[in-house]
């Protein structure tokens, strides 16, 4: 497998990006081998978004790997190079899910109308006309105050929230992934899957709601 074993790296996390890409095209094993640690479990997570099981997540990954040895010579530097490698990882594995019959449309992933319209938070969780502060919380989010810290890290809970970003719509899932999973900034999500600002928030905002129902709804059963 592409990166097994590899350990050197060249500069550090912070290496200039345009000194990996000069090593790349040099055939540097160590320059790959970095490019390999920064990115590889996180290309693995976005391509579950369009494929049913690791296994072919892995797959697809690895493609992406030969393709990025293979185009490193055309890439012009327009975008950042993990915006490029993304979006290399993004096309092969929509094609590799439609193989799968797990089809993902591009228009539904970068159109937040296409997308569920029901609230980002249940209206029964606030108080209605008539009550003492219409508006206002009845029932607040849950606090994660007093929750013992190994129950907020336990696997199970890891797998809650895991199983509630898989059940998402395909454009909240991606953007999520994105942002809370591979840790991009909203301006490379945006670059990425060609989306505004305004679009990219949205469809972040509604997917955090509902993960954070699933949160709330775990942590009021008992431990």
């Amino acid at each position: 497998m592409i990166g097994a074993g590899r350990s050197s790296r060249p500069g550090g996390p912070a290496a200039d990006e345009a000194t990996l890409v000069a090593g790349l095209r040099a055939g540097d094993e160590a320059a790959f081998a970095a490019l390999i640690d920064a990115h590889h479990s996180a290309l693995v997570r976005m391509a579950m978004v369009y494929v049913p099981s690791r296994a072919v997540a892995e797959d697809v990954v690895q493609e992406t790997w030969l393709a990025v040895l293979e185009g490193i010579d055309r890439f012009e530097g327009r975008s950042s190079l993990k915006t490029w490698i993304f979006r290399i990882l993004m096309n092969r594995a929509m094609t590799r899910g439609k193989r799968e019959r797990r089809s993902v449309p591009f228009s539904s992933l970068v159109d937040p109308a296409r997308e569920p319209s029901e609230p980002a938070v249940d209206r029964a969780r606030f108080q209605g006309p008539g009550e003492a502060n219409p508006g206002h919380w009845s029932d607040p989010p849950r606090s994660l105050e007093g929750v013992p810290e190994e129950r907020l890290l336990s696997g199970e809970l890891l797998g809650e929230v895991s199983r509630a970003i898989e059940a998402l719509p395909p454009a909240q899932r991606e953007v999520i992934t994105l942002r809370d999973v591979a840790g991009w900034g909203s301006a490379e999500v945006c670059n990425a899957l060609g989306i505004t600002e305004t679009n990219q928030r949205v469809l972040l905002h509604r997917a955090r709601s509902k993960v954070r129902r699933t949160l709330e709804r775990y942590l009021d059963e008992p431990a």
